[in-house]
């Protein structure tokens, strides 16, 4: 291969990586709201009583930014944040609450962790194919 090949093969290769990359973090993105979905279905996450917690928790599609995607997941629920981290204390209402955590997010970050690196080389052995 001569030099110029190699440097049209890697502008090719440039011209697809975005759409790669954005394709690799939605697709950690909906592997990460399983992980928690079902991390908040029980323990030692929180329990479900109805569901709609558990259903709360969405990816936010995200948005390009140069050279690659991003992704926020999240939950709209008020709860979310103590069922999390847990909460010792009084509220705005003035209600006393000495509720555990029930970590439901936190074990979900490693897994996704390692899908996005596979991903991510995924996409860079596809732009480069």
């Amino acid at each position: 291969m001569t030099p110029d090949e190699f440097a049209d093969r890697l502008d090719a290769a440039a011209d697809r990586l975005p759409e790669t990359i954005e394709q690799a973090v939605a697709h950690t993105a909906m592997i990460g709201v399983g992980r928690i979905r079902a991390g908040a279905s029980g323990r030692p996450g929180p329990n479900v009583i109805t569901g709609h917690y558990r259903a709360s928790w969405e990816p936010d599609r995200g948005r390009r930014i140069p050279y690659g995607a991003e992704c926020t997941i999240g939950s709209r629920a008020p709860q979310s944040r103590r069922l999390e981290f847990g909460f010792t204390g009084y509220d705005s209402l003035g209600r006393h609450y000495d509720q555990p955590p029930f970590p439901h997010v936190g074990p979900a970050i490693p897994a996704m962790e390692q899908v996005l690196k596979a991903q991510m080389l995924h996409a860079a052995r596809e732009a480069l194919a």
